[in-house]
C-alpha cells in the first residue's frame, strides 16, 4: 500500500513529467528560423526537422538553392511547426510564429563587440555597399557578434586581423582594408566568393 507521502511524491514526479512533456510539444511546434551553420547541408537540416531527408527539395525550391550541395553560412530559412519551408525575407519572419533554435553565432558576441559598437566609421572603399552587404549576409547573416571558430563577426574577418578589437567600426575597417588590398573593390570581392564560397 502507498503511503500518502509517497502518493505525493510519486503524483508531484508524473505531473512534472507530464507538464515537462506538454513544453517540450508547444516549443517543437513553433515555427523556426534556422540560419545555417558551418558544417550544415539540407540533408542534415532535413533530418533535424522531419527526420529524413524529405525536405530537401522544397528547401532548396524554396530559396533558390540552385545546387543541393552549396549552402551558405548564415543564411536563413523558415521552417512553419507543418514542415512547410519557407524563404526567409522580412514579410515571411514577421508573420512566423518564431522560435529560433539556432542561435549560437547571434549569443556568442565578444564583449569588447558589445562596449565599442557605439564607435562609428564611415567606408572610403571603392565599390558597392550592395556587394559589402550580400557579403556580410552570407558570411555571418550580417552580425557583428558572430563567431565561428577563429573568424570573427559581420564579415567572418580572422580575430589576428583585428588585433582583439571586435567593435563593430573595427570590424568595418578591417574589412574595407582587407577587400581594397586583396580585390580591389567589394564587387571583385562578391565576385571571387560567388566563383570560390569565400573570399
Amino acid at each position: 500500500m502507498i503511503s500518502k507521502k509517497n502518493f505525493a511524491k510519486v503524483s508531484a514526479t508524473l505531473g512534472a513529467v507530464a507538464l515537462g512533456v506538454s513544453a517540450t510539444a508547444t516549443a517543437a511546434n513553433a515555427d523556426t528560423i534556422y540560419t545555417v551553420q558551418s558544417g550544415d547541408t539540407l540533408s542534415g537540416i532535413s533530418y533535424k526537422f522531419a527526420k529524413d531527408n524529405s525536405m530537401v527539395n522544397d528547401l532548396a525550391k524554396k530559396n533558390n538553392i540552385q545546387d543541393i550541395n552549396k549552402i551558405y553560412v548564415g543564411q536563413k530559412l523558415i521552417i512553419k511547426s507543418d514542415g512547410e519551408v519557407q524563404e526567409y525575407n522580412a514579410q515571411n519572419a514577421a508573420n512566423a510564429n518564431v522560435a529560433d533554435n539556432n542561435t549560437q553565432a547571434t549569443q556568442a558576441q565578444p564583449q569588447q563587440a558589445q562596449s565599442q559598437a557605439s564607435q562609428s566609421y564611415t567606408s572610403n572603399a571603392s565599390g558597392s555597399e550592395a556587394a559589402k552587404a550580400w557579403i556580410a549576409a552570407r558570411e555571418s547573416g550580417g552580425n557583428y557578434g558572430a563567431t565561428n571558430g577563429q573568424y570573427i563577426g559581420k564579415y567572418q574577418l580572422s580575430a589576428s586581423y583585428l588585433n582583439g578589437d571586435y567593435s563593430a567600426a573595427n570590424q568595418e575597417r578591417v574589412a574595407d582594408q582587407y577587400v581594397a588590398s586583396r580585390y580591389g573593390s567589394w564587387q571583385n570581392a562578391q565576385a571571387h566568393w560567388q566563383a570560390n564560397g569565400w573570399y
